[in-house]
């Protein structure tokens, strides 16, 4: 195949229909809306409480915040993915079958992630290269953005960091990693619809909570989880901030299992508290 024509095809892959699927994986996976649709989907109940050892319903997916910027994100066949994984997710045996990473800092990722995880996905190449990523598990499918940021002594590493998207039962959920930068119209582009995001309102290490307010707001996700927060004054400004055009919830546990047919019909900001998993 000539160089090129791979290299396009290289490129395009994460747009492509699901007719160039292969079967088992379309037979596996509820299509998506990532890229096809922008409009809020419509609904209002999408919470329910379970233990993150139990099964997840039909056609849902459960979210764990475990901390920082780690939240499990399992599906009703029984895949889990750890997003921005450090090498601790809690006292448990359970081997996640996907993590992701980004290197900003060692809270973010680790040299030594447990050799029995199946599917690591790092966030970045060399050295301002960045990295490609389009795993396809049949019931989820993984892919990246990628995007810059700050690098030792002031510098800048481009495309070192990855917004993950997970697209499962019907669901696009974003993951911002390590942000340090309002992300560019291409870069807008490729994330497309995300129904959940996982956005870092520390205010400071990633980015100015500001700028962080305009991704939110531009990206109108139907949920938005704050994470990365080390106290209540970034997370509680954050909050006042988006309060007005999106509806505030603060729960008292962990975790929420959504679906697609259950969005809130108003974009809501919901704030879980994190914990560690434990058997």
């Amino acid at each position: 195949m000539p160089y090129r024509i791979a290299t396009l095809l290289a490129a395009a892959s994460f747009t492509l229909p699901s007719s160039f699927m292969p079967a088992a994986a379309q037979e596996a996976r509820r299509p998506s809306h990532c890229i096809a649709i922008a409009d809020a989907a419509p609904g209002i109940t999408y919470l329910h409480k379970a233990a993150w050892t139990q099964p997840v319903p039909q056609y849902s997916v459960r979210l764990h915040y475990i901390g920082h910027a780690s939240y499990m994100i399992q599906t009703p066949g029984g895949l889990s993915a750890i997003t921005d994984y450090n090498g601790y997710i809690g006292p448990t045996t359970m081997v996640p079958d996907i993590v992701t990473m980004n290197h900003a800092h060692g809270t973010h990722w680790t040299a030594n992630p447990d050799p029995a995880i199946p599917n690591v996905l790092e966030g970045w190449g060399e050295f301002g290269m960045g990295i490609e990523h389009h795993l396809d598990l049949g019931e989820m499918l993984i892919r990246n953005i990628s995007t810059d940021i700050r690098s030792a002594y002031g510098g800048s590493e481009d495309h070192g960091n990855s917004i993950f998207v997970f697209e499962v039962e019907g669901l696009c959920i974003g993951h911002l990693g390590h942000l340090h930068h309002e992300p560019n119209d291409r870069q807008y582009a490729a994330l497309g619809r995300l129904d959940v995001l996982m956005v870092p309102v520390d205010g400071g290490y990633t980015m100015a909570l500001d700028a962080m307010v305009r991704v939110v707001e531009r990206l109108r996700s139907s949920i938005i989880l704050p994470m990365h927060w080390f106290s209540g004054h970034s997370l509680e400004r954050f909050l006042a901030d988006v309060s007005d055009p999106f509806a505030v919830q603060r729960l008292d546990g962990p975790e929420l299992t959504v679906s697609l047919r259950d969005l809130p019909s108003r974009p809501t900001v919901m704030v879980l508290q994190p914990e560690w998993l434990t058997d």
